[in-house]
C-alpha cells in the first residue's frame, strides 16, 4: 500500500492513502467512488469552499447527526452570563455595533467546554477548551466560536469527523473516555503532519488549565473587519485572563479529578458568588494583504499562528462574567454557537476549516435540539434589537417543529403588497444597515486540492516547543511519553518520533528515552523546516501573562483542636487583604475548640478536601493536634501534595513535624506564616526536579 501518494497533486504536504488489494476504493454512501478524501471541493487552492461538494455535506451531515441529543464533541459544559465592554472604539475599522463607542455595553453569554469527554465526563482531564462566547449585539447575534489554543488540529474541514473519531473512546470498546491516550488517536495523528503544532500544544500545560479564569482564549481562524466603506481589514481574536495564565501538573490534575470531577464547574460557580468575576480583555491582531503574504506560513492555515512579536495584540474590550445560570439544561444545554452567526462588519477568510464549520455548526444545532426554531429558545434569541411587539428576529420564515411565536397575518412571502390594505406587510431588506458580505475576487478552477502555502507542517511547532520554558517543555516531553506509553502499537510510536525529529531533536530524543525506544529516521517533510524567532508570549510559566497574585485564588488552612485562634485569624485577614479566599480545613467540620476557648466551623474536612483544590497551604496545630495527625494518612498527604505540586506552604512552629513527614524540605516557597501571603502568590518551579523524574 502506498500512503503518501495520489493522483491528486500533493500541493500541502497532506496525507494520502491509496486503495489496493489490501484496501477497497473509499465511497460515498451512494457508492460513487471518491478521488480526495482529505480535501474540500474549493473555488481555487486558496478560494472559497463550494456548496456543491456533496462529499463533504454528505460526511459531515453524517457525523452532525451522530449523537442524540448530546453533542457530539464540547458535550461537558460550563457556563456563565456577563458583558462586554468596549473600551476602545474600532469605528474606523469596523461598522459591527460592539466595537463603536468605548464604554458601551453588550450583554455575553460564555460557555466553557472540554472536546472529547461525554457530558457526565470530568472537568480536567488533558484536553482542548472551548472557549464560545455569544455577543447579544444590537444588530443581532454574533456567536464567537473558540478555544484556549490559537490553532487546531487540521487544516481542511473535511477531516473533522476522521479526527474526533480517533479521539473519542475506540469504537469497538468504549474506552477510554475523556482520554487520547490511546492506538487510535495516535495513529491518526501520526499520519496528519499537518496536526503537529496542534499536538505540541496539546501535550503542553494548556490543556492543564487551573481554571477557566486562568485560561486564554482564541477565535483560532482568521476573520475579517469590514468597515464603513466595505474596506476589509483582517483580524485574529485574542481573550487575555486577568486572573493570569495558569495552569496545573499532571500528578495534580489526576488527583483533582478523583477528589472532585466538577472542580472547574464549582470554581466557576464560587466565584461568581463570592463576587470574584473572572474577567478578560479582548485582544486583537489587525493586519492587511500585504502584511499576510509576507509571513513564510498562510494566515488561512488553522495549525499556525501569528506570532504577538511579529503582529502585536491591541486590546479594544474587556468582558466579565458576573451572572451563574439560573437554570443548567435551559441555559448551558440548550445553548447554540454557530459560527456563521455574525452581524454587520464581521466577515469571514477562505479558511477551509472556517468554511467547512460555517455549515457543521447550524446543522449539528438541527439535529441537537431537534428543531429549525432553536433560534427561539431563550438563550439564543436575540436580544439586543427592539423590533416591533418585542421580537427580536423579523422575517417570513414560519411553522416548524417547536414553534414558539405567533406570527399574525397571511403575509409569509416577501415581496408583498398587503400593506396597501391595511395588513401586515412583514420586514423588508436594509439596504444600508443589512448585513454585507465582503465582495473578495475568487478566480480558479473547481478543484479538490489543498495549496503549496499549507505544506509547512513543523516550523510553528519547532517555534512553539522552542518558545516555552524549560520547565513547559519537560512536561510536554512527558506527556507525550505518559501519552505514547499508552499505545500498544509500536509502529504508531515509531511514527510519532519520526514526526517529533522534525520539530526539536532533543525532544524527540528525550520521549524515546522515556520509551526505550531508538530514535528512528525523520519522517520526510513537504517543506524545509524553518527556525522561526522564539515566542516569548507563548509561556506559560515565567511568560508574560504568568501573575503573582491571591486574588482570586483559595488558600487552605490546616485546623485541629487547639489551633492557635489570634494566629488564624491573623492570616485569614492576610489572605483577604491580599485579595485571596481563606478556607479553613479540619479533621471534623463541625465546632472546632481553638486555643482561647472559642470554636471555630471547619469550611471543609480534611478527607473530603485534599490540597489539589487550594492554591496555597498553611498549616496551623498545636502540639497535640501534631502528634495525632502524624498518624493520619489524609494529613500528611495534604502536605506531601501541596509540596510535590510546587505550592507555597506556611506553618507554625508547632506543625513542623508533619512537615517533616510528610517529605518537606526547605526552599523559598516553605515559610513560616509571617511570610506565607507573599509566598503565596505564586509556584515554585524549581522545586520540581527535587520531587519528580520528568523526560
Amino acid at each position: 500500500m502506498t500512503d503518501h501518494t495520489s493522483p491528486n497533486a500533493v500541493r500541502g504536504g497532506e496525507t494520502h492513502q491509496i486503495a489496493d488489494d489490501d484496501h477497497p476504493v473509499l465511497t460515498t454512501n451512494h457508492g460513487t467512488p471518491i478521488s480526495d478524501n482529505q480535501n474540500q471541493l474549493k473555488a481555487g487552492p486558496r478560494g472559497p469552499v463550494l456548496l456543491e461538494d456533496e462529499v463533504y455535506r454528505e460526511k459531515i451531515n453524517h457525523f452532525d447527526h451522530e449523537r442524540i441529543p448530546e453533542r457530539i464533541v464540547h458535550a461537558r459544559g460550563s457556563a456563565a452570563h456577563g458583558y462586554f465592554e468596549c473600551t476602545e472604539s474600532l469605528a474606523d475599522i469596523t461598522v459591527a455595533d460592539l466595537f463603536q463607542k468605548k464604554g458601551q455595553r453588550t450583554d455575553v453569554f460564555v460557555r466553557f467546554s472540554t472536546v472529547a469527554g461525554g457530558a457526565g465526563s470530568i472537568d480536567t482531564p488533558r484536553d482542548v477548551r472551548g472557549f464560545a462566547v455569544k455577543f447579544y449585539t444590537r444588530q443581532g447575534n454574533w456567536d464567537l466560536v473558540g478555544n484556549n489554543i490559537p490553532v487546531f488540529f487540521i487544516q481542511d474541514a473535511i477531516k473533522f469527523p476522521d479526527l474526533i473519531h480517533a479521539a473519542k473512546m475506540e469504537a469497538d470498546r468504549g474506552y477510554p473516555q475523556a482520554a487520547t491516550a490511546h492506538d487510535t488517536f495516535w495513529d491518526f495523528i501520526g499520519l496528519m503532519p499537518e496536526s503537529t503544532h496542534m499536538i505540541l500544544w496539546a501535550m503542553s500545560d494548556r490543556t492543564l488549565p487551573r481554571t477557566f479564569a486562568n485560561m486564554e482564549g482564541f477565535g483560532v481562524h482568521t476573520f475579517r473587519f469590514i468597515g464603513k466603506e466595505g474596506k476589509s481589514t483582517f483580524v485574529k481574536f485574542h481573550w487575555k485572563p486577568k486572573a493570569g495564565l495558569a495552569s496545573t501538573i499532571w500528578d495534580e490534575t489526576v488527583k483533582i479529578a478523583g477528589a472532585d470531577p466538577d472542580f472547574q464547574r464549582r470554581d466557576l460557580f464560587e466565584r461568581i458568588e463570592r463576587g470574584d468575576y473572572p474577567e478578560w480583555e479582548l485582544g486583537v491582531q489587525l493586519f492587511d494583504e500585504e502584511f499576510a503574504n509576507s509571513q513564510p506560513y498562510d494566515v488561512l492555515d488553522a495549525t499556525k499562528i501569528i506570532p504577538e512579536e511579529t503582529l502585536p495584540v491591541r486590546i479594544v474590550g474587556k468582558m466579565v462574567l458576573d451572572r451563574y445560570p439560573d437554570n443548567y439544561f435551559a441555559e448551558t444545554e440548550q445553548a447554540a454557537f454557530v459560527p456563521s452567526h455574525v452581524v454587520p462588519g464581521i466577515g469571514f477568510s477562505n479558511d477551509p476549516l472556517l468554511q467547512g464549520r460555517l455549515f457543521s455548526y447550524t446543522d449539528t444545532q438541527l439535529s441537537r435540539l431537534g428543531s429549525v426554531n432553536f433560534h427561539q429558545l431563550p438563550i439564543n434569541a436575540a436580544k439586543g434589537r427592539a423590533e416591533a411587539a418585542g421580537c427580536p428576529f423579523m422575517n417570513q420564515q414560519r411553522d416548524g417543529h417547536m414553534q414558539m411565536a405567533v406570527p399574525k397575518g397571511r403575509a409569509n412571502y416577501e415581496p408583498n403588497s398587503l400593506a396597501k390594505v391595511g395588513e401586515p406587510g412583514g420586514a423588508r431588506e436594509d439596504a444600508v444597515g443589512g448585513y454585507k458580505t465582503f465582495p473578495s475576487e475568487e478566480n480558479g478552477q473547481k478543484l479538490r486540492v489543498r495549496p503549496e502555502s499549507f505544506a509547512d507542517h513543523y516550523s510553528q511547532a519547532r517555534l512553539f516547543f522552542r518558545s516555552v520554558d524549560e520547565a513547559e517543555q519537560a512536561h510536554i516531553a512527558s506527556a507525550f511519553v505518559f501519552e505514547l506509553s499508552k499505545v500498544s502499537l509500536e509502529h504508531v510510536r515509531t511514527t510519532m518520533l519520526a514526526n517529533l525529529r522534525n520539530v526539536d531533536e532533543d525532544l524527540a530524543r528525550r520521549v524515546a528515552d522515556g520509551l526505550a525506544m531508538d530514535l528512528p529516521a525523520a519522517s520526510p517533510t513537504a517543506a524545509p523546516v524553518l527556525d522561526m524567532k522564539p515566542s516569548p508570549a507563548l509561556r506559560i510559566i515565567r511568560g508574560p501573562l504568568e501573575k503573582h497574585t491571591l486574588e482570586g485564588r483559595t488558600v487552605g488552612i490546616l485546623i485541629a483542636d487547639g489551633t492557635d485562634a489570634e494566629a488564624l485569624e491573623t492570616l485569614k485577614t492576610a489572605i483577604v487583604a491580599a485579595g485571596g479566599h481563606p478556607m479553613t480545613i479540619a479533621p471534623k467540620v463541625g465546632a472546632v475548640p481553638l486555643s482561647d476557648g472559642s470554636t471555630v466551623k471547619a469550611d471543609k474536612q480534611l478527607f473530603g478536601q485534599p490540597s489539589v483544590t487550594v492554591d496555597a497551604c498553611a498549616v496551623i496545630l498545636s502540639e497535640s493536634a501534631t502528634a495525632k495527625l502524624l498518624k493520619e494518612g489524609a494529613a500528611v498527604q495534604w502536605v506531601m501534595d501541596a509540596f510535590g505540586h510546587l505550592k507555597a506552604i506556611g506553618s507554625n512552629a508547632a506543625a513542623k513535624p508533619l512537615l517533616d513527614k510528610a517529605g518537606v524540605e526547605p526552599d523559598e516557597g516553605v515559610t513560616d506564616l509571617a511570610d506565607f501571603v507573599e509566598a503565596a502568590k505564586k509556584r515554585y518551579w524549581d522545586r520540581e526536579a527535587k520531587v519528580r523524574t520528568l523526560a
